[in-house]
């Protein structure tokens, strides 16, 4: 695949943008892991290959198990290996990437608010829109998989193993 355009030096700005709500959702507190999970996931439900390859290298570089990424698209059906925030987090990032299958209903809130303070909803909510603003820009850009390298990062700590 080529890359049609670069949105980094077309609209600099715009681009330096985005990447400053990233960083703030990055020290919202929320758990490093469950970012990367909900970034992985609206990247699988987007069809995105660049943002797959990147979140998958970020997970493992955080320590997570391949089987739990492995089975990140049939999360629902493996109870055992994600905890309760997470399936709460997914839910959620679920319902908004698929924004048009219903909206967000108050199951999924009602699920969330069990586990997540408003501010971390309101946290949530923005990583799940920073991604799919991040998956759209990649496919259309047709931004190149497999070129990304993680940081070296602490493990982090998960549900099942």
């Amino acid at each position: 695949m080529k890359a049609r355009y670069d949105v980094a030096k077309l609209a600099p700005e715009g681009y330096k943008a985005q990447q400053q709500v990233g960083r703030y959702v990055k020290s919202s507190g929320i758990e490093p892991n469950i970012l990367h999970l909900i970034d992985l996931r609206a990247s699988q439900i987007n069809g995105c290959a660049f943002c797959l390859d990147m979140h998958w290298k970020d997970l493992r570089a955080l320590g997570e198990s391949e089987r739990r990424l492995y089975s990140l698209d049939a999360w629902r059906e493996n109870e055992d290996l994600y905890n309760q925030r997470e399936r709460a987090a997914l839910a959620w990032c679920e319902a908004l990437t698929k924004i048009t299958e219903g909206h967000v209903s108050d199951a999924v809130y009602d699920e969330v608010i069990q586990v997540f303070s408003e501010k971390e909803i309101a946290d949530l909510t923005l990583a799940v829109a920073t991604i799919n603003s991040w998956n759209r820009i990649a496919i259309a850009s047709r931004m190149v998989p497999g070129v990304y390298q993680p940081a070296k990062q602490p493990a982090a700590q998960t549900a099942a193993d």
